[in-house]
């Protein structure tokens, strides 16, 4: 019967066992192939990090490799995954990896904290996968393993809860062979949540756990983690500028650095439709082609997207009306960070 003294223990049995031993990012004590991942993983699934994952590793084997990149380079590397401020924090972080620590990771958890993107519980995996630190992580899978497992029942919502758990996170590590059984026992953990205490449905008859689980015993773990505030979904529409030459040039415009798709090439963006007429000259009103809305769901906001063509038959000035801009050739922008559905509207 499992205990909280033999908790680690018993995770990191299992994990040798049963748990993932084939992600590209695992059997390697890198910390920036590990950091990598990690971010990557944040709001990610496995699947979908994979593919993004083999080609920064292709174009960026170290971490001076990426530091030296340009961003609009790692921008387009990472088009399409998400959440692009991950991406920014990326490069800056492997820049100070360079510059202030001569290209090597700092070997503890809260070392790895000042680089810019790394929050505690990334800082942690890093430090206790690749160095054996024994300190807790706490990411969303390992929240719902503790907080079931501990029939943990106060509201995750506030901030001075969540301490609470990372409180307890602590007093369950591995109590014998740490160094050495902390990679296992942080994997193993997250594995767990992955494949075996999943949001619906847990498999609690094959969980390590299962006997001394509070919220198994109770018969609910989908009750746990107790967390009430939640964002209200929000929706927005904006019209999108898609001015086109005959030869397959486009206009984009950076982004602000934040915002929706802070810092990505994007066409034209405007609030409304009149917006965007005001933009142009009266002489372009009639080239002007409405196509159908595009629905591109965000975390907690959903954008409908009203893409308006507009063919050019040569590279005409709009800079001066449309602010800071430029054309991009059909060999140029796909190698450009660009937002998902912009991506594939160009892609048409």
């Amino acid at each position: 019967m499992t205990t909280h003294q033999s908790f680690g223990d018993t995770v990191v049995a299992w994990q040798k066992k049963h748990g993932r031993h084939d992600l590209p990012w695992q059997n390697t004590q890198d910390p920036y192939v590990v950091w990598l991942s990690e971010i990557m993983l944040q709001q990610t699934q496995v699947n979908t990090v994979r593919a993004y994952f083999a080609r920064f590793m292709a174009r960026f084997p170290t971490v001076a490799d990426l530091a030296s990149a340009h961003q609009d380079e790692v921008m387009g590397l990472w088009s399409g995954l998400g959440y692009y401020s991950r991406a920014r924090n990326m490069h800056r972080a492997a820049q100070d990896v360079v510059s202030l620590h001569g290209g090597v990771f700092p070997r503890s958890a809260e070392a790895l904290q000042t680089l810019p993107g790394i929050g505690r519980s990334t800082a942690a995996a890093v430090a206790s996968l690749c160095f054996g630190e024994p300190i807790a992580i706490l990411d969303g899978n390992v929240k719902r393993v503790l907080t079931r497992y501990l029939g943990f029942k106060e509201d995750l919502a506030f901030a001075q809860v969540e301490k609470k758990v990372w409180a307890m996170a602590q007093t369950l590590l591995p109590q014998h062979d740490v160094k050495q059984s902390m990679p296992p026992y942080t994997q193993g953990l997250m594995d767990l949540g992955a494949t075996v205490c999943t949001p619906k449905k847990p498999q609690c008859v094959v969980c390590p756990l299962a006997q001394t689980c509070v919220a198994k015993l109770e018969g609910q773990p989908e009750t746990y983690p107790v967390k009430t505030r939640k964002l209200k979904r929000t929706s927005e529409q904006l019209w999108l500028l898609q001015a086109v030459t005959r030869a397959g040039d486009v206009w984009l415009m950076q982004r602000p650095p934040t915002g929706v798709w802070g810092g990505l090439y994007c066409l034209p963006v405007f609030q409304s439709f009149d917006a965007l007429l005001a933009a142009l000259p009266t002489t372009h009103h009639a080239q002007l082609q409405e196509g159908g809305v595009i629905k591109h769901v965000l975390t907690h906001k959903d954008l409908h997207l009203h893409p308006v063509a507009l063919n050019l038959p040569s590279p005409e000035q709009l800079g001066t009306l449309m602010g800071e801009g430029r054309w991009s050739t059909k060999t140029d922008w796909p190698s450009l960070g660009l937002p998902a559905p912009i991506r594939k509207l160009l892609e048409r």
